[in-house]
């Protein structure tokens, strides 16, 4: 099998490192080999160089992008779970890592993940009135053809998962 990559994208609170950790614990007990490159994890330790300009928002992106595609050339299945606010990074992402690249949307009202801000997040951004939070003072375009929606708001964990797991079956035809 060859390996991909899951583009896991969508405001922060949307659940995209639950589904990241999900999926590569399935996909790990079931013997394939994955990792997860979180947005959160790479920015405080080998991205801390960057802020969140536009400039240093490509910079992470571009980054996490070929650390997937040097995974990718080892058979590692990649599992990206990074804002990556803009279509443009995106689509850079994609076209570094190729063809099995896949974006995977998990879409989520601004106004619920305020409401469950579990990390704290936007209470600080709306204090401070910060400039850079994306989706409050910074924007996030969604993407238009994603290969994969998932709206976190009707689906929770365990229902997001199985999406997720009945896609990839379907495209690359993995046995989970």
């Amino acid at each position: 099998m060859e390996p991909f990559s899951l583009w896991i994208t969508g405001i922060s609170g949307a659940g995209k490192t639950t589904l990241a950790t999900t999926i590569n614990n399935i996909l790990n007990s079931n013997n394939y080999v994955s990792v997860i490159l979180d947005g959160d994890s790479i920015r405080s330790q080998m991205n801390q160089d960057l802020g969140f300009s536009m400039e240093d928002r490509d910079e992470n992106v571009r980054r996490i992008a070929c650390m997937s595609e040097l995974l990718s050339q080892q058979k590692i299945i990649t599992i990206v779970s990074v804002i990556s606010p803009m279509k443009h990074q995106r689509a850079f992402a994609k076209k570094v890592y190729g063809q099995n690249f896949n974006e995977v949307y998990l879409k989520a009202p601004l106004a619920r993940c305020i409401e469950k801000d579990v990390k704290g997040l936007y209470k600080k951004a709306l204090e401070q009135k910060d400039s850079d939070f994306t989706a409050l003072s910074s924007p996030y375009e969604e993407p238009e053809n994603p290969d994969l929606l998932i709206d976190t708001n009707l689906n929770n964990v365990e229902q997001s998962a199985q999406i997720l797991i009945d896609f990839l079956q379907k495209k690359y035809k993995i046995k989970l």
